[in-house]
């Protein structure tokens, strides 16, 4: 095949395997932060609680419904045709699942509450990012990341409340 020649179609177990691969990914930096997270429930307890800190029974479903929702959204900007736009959008998609693999650590394993601050904010960012791309390329896969920004704009403030309310846990 010429270097200027259309590319094949994708195949449907391709585009599957695909799937599976953004799954993978996704949950591979859960599974990286819940390494670090080990401890959280024992050491969550031990903080001073904001009023409006949700139990810690919320945030694993949470997760569980957000990594997939990444994952989905990556992969129908991955099936769109090749292009600086897609290949910007995908890499600022993995540079933000580093950012929240290294939350976890940061917060839970370090008891680094300005770091983890720090490291939320610059999260924050890199999703608004990745969602605006997306949201160029294929607004359905913007539209995913919504919820997922929402919370992680949440957990910002959580994580400014209880390093501000626990500076001898967070320091």
């Amino acid at each position: 095949m010429s270097r200027h020649a259309t590319p094949l179609p994708r195949s449907t177990a391709h585009t599957w395997l695909a799937l599976a691969g953004w799954l993978v990914l996704a949950f591979a930096t859960a599974a990286i932060g819940g390494v670090a997270s080990v401890q959280a429930p024992a050491f969550y307890a031990q903080l001073t609680q904001p009023s409006w800190s949700p139990p810690p029974g919320v945030f694993g479903p949470v997760w569980t419904v957000l990594y997939a929702m990444m994952a989905i959204a990556a992969w129908l900007v991955w099936r769109e045709p090749a292009c600086d736009a897609r290949r910007r959008a995908l890499t600022l998609f993995c540079v933000q699942l580093v950012l929240n693999g290294l939350w976890s650590w940061l917060f839970f394993a370090w008891h680094l509450g300005a770091w983890a601050l720090a490291d939320i904010a610059l999260l924050w960012l890199t999703v608004a990012a990745t969602l605006a791309g997306f949201w160029r390329i294929k607004p359905l896969a913007g539209a995913l990341l919504v919820p997922y920004l929402a919370w992680i704009s949440f957990a910002a403030a959580l994580n400014f409340t209880l390093w501000r309310m626990n500076p001898q846990l967070l320091g």
